[in-house]
């Protein structure tokens, strides 16, 4: 018998949709994923197996096959234990499988059969809108930050056993209404002020004027002179962050797993200050898969490099194009992803 049901993956800052296909057939038993996945999801085979008969269900001893399509495009993410694990139940009469019809599933399992967060849950609740998902079901700690997501119904959940029960009619989950732009005004607050800093009002001034054009700053003095106060304190007197701005930054930071789970929206400027040891991938992104760095995680914000002097040449070169063409993109020998990059840079150095 065959399951389907909808899940998602992140390549750079977008989620594409994923169908996830189970079959049971007749045969040795043996537990099979193909769709070109990454080493996370061969892995799950584990976890789902555990997390299943620890939720009190009967693991189908049969052949089991699990297509991610479509199969030219590389599948990333412990997202798809959840989406797998409930197909296969629907696929083993544990409900009727016609009930997934529409949903997209997304959660990690624990081998206890509890659903933990996932990274990339703003993006894939966004391809699920695009997609015209009858909802989405996902894990509790996830909610808020999906909820900014306008006319995409959400199921939170927090086991295995909890979606097997909405699927069957014997439960109803509780969720909550959320308003995006209320969130937006709440986190749009700043901790620091430029009325902190006493004195150096030709700083301040410059400070200003780069603020009101966008224009990048280096600061040269002395140690003690406050360059790194006035620098955290530049993003607060850029223009106020738009909604359209903070969903774009907040995907890359969801992307990156820099999102609590008490936080639905990125409605400040961010301030990226990385270490003057950082490496070349640190600071523009890069890795297997490759994921976004501090230039694209500065994006509609300040990049700080203080110390100037002290980053080698070879980081700094990388900074040219971004700063030019405000994208970044990552190619490798299977995949080329871009990452927004649009910042302004403010460097500190001594004389």
């Amino acid at each position: 018998m065959i399951a389907k049901t909808w899940s998602a993956t992140v390549l750079g800052v977008e989620a594409h949709p994923i169908e996830v296909e189970v079959d049971l057939a007749l045969g040795l038993a043996a537990f099979t994923i193909v769709g070109l996945p990454d080493g996370t999801i061969k892995e799950s085979r584990e976890r789902i197996t555990a997390a299943i008969a620890n939720s009190g269900f009967a693991f189908p001893i049969r052949r089991i096959t699990v297509n991610l399509a479509p199969a030219e495009v590389r599948k990333i993410g412990s997202g798809f234990d959840l989406p797998i694990a409930v197909a296969l139940l629907g696929a083993a009469d544990a409900f009727d499988p016609e009930r997934l019809a529409g949903y997209q599933v997304v959660g990690e399992l624990s081998l206890e059969g509890r659903v933990r967060p996932v990274r990339g849950a703003l993006p894939m609740a966004l391809a699920a809108r695009r997609r015209g998902a009858r909802g989405m079901i996902l894990p509790r700690e996830n909610e808020l930050e999906a909820a900014v997501v306008a006319g995409l119904p959400l199921v939170p959940v927090g086991s295995l056993a909890e979606v097997v029960a909405l699927l069957r009619g014997e439960w109803t989950p509780e969720t909550r209404a959320v308003d995006p732009a209320a969130l937006f005004r709440e986190a749009a607050t700043f901790a620091e002020d430029l009325q902190d800093v006493k004195g150096q009002e030709q700083v301040k001034r410059t400070l200003e004027i780069a603020a009101a054009g966008n224009h990048h700053l280096l600061m040269m003095g002395p140690p003690g002179s406050g360059k790194t106060m006035l620098a955290q304190r530049l993003s607060t007197i850029l223009p106020t962050i738009g909604f359209d701005e903070a969903l774009e930054t907040t995907q890359i930071h969801s992307i990156a797993g820099l999102l609590g789970a008490s936080q639905a929206l990125v409605a400040r400027r961010p301030f990226r200050a990385p270490h003057h040891t950082v490496s070349q991938a640190g600071l523009v992104g890069g890795g297997s898969p490759p994921q976004p760095g501090e230039i694209s995680l500065a994006h509609n914000g300040v990049l700080f490099l203080d110390e100037l002097p002290e980053y080698p040449r070879a980081v700094l070169e990388l900074l040219r194009q971004p700063l030019e063409e405000r994208r970044l993109t990552i190619s490798r020998a299977t995949i080329a992803l871009e990452f927004p990059c649009s910042f302004l840079l403010v460097c500190a150095m001594n004389p």
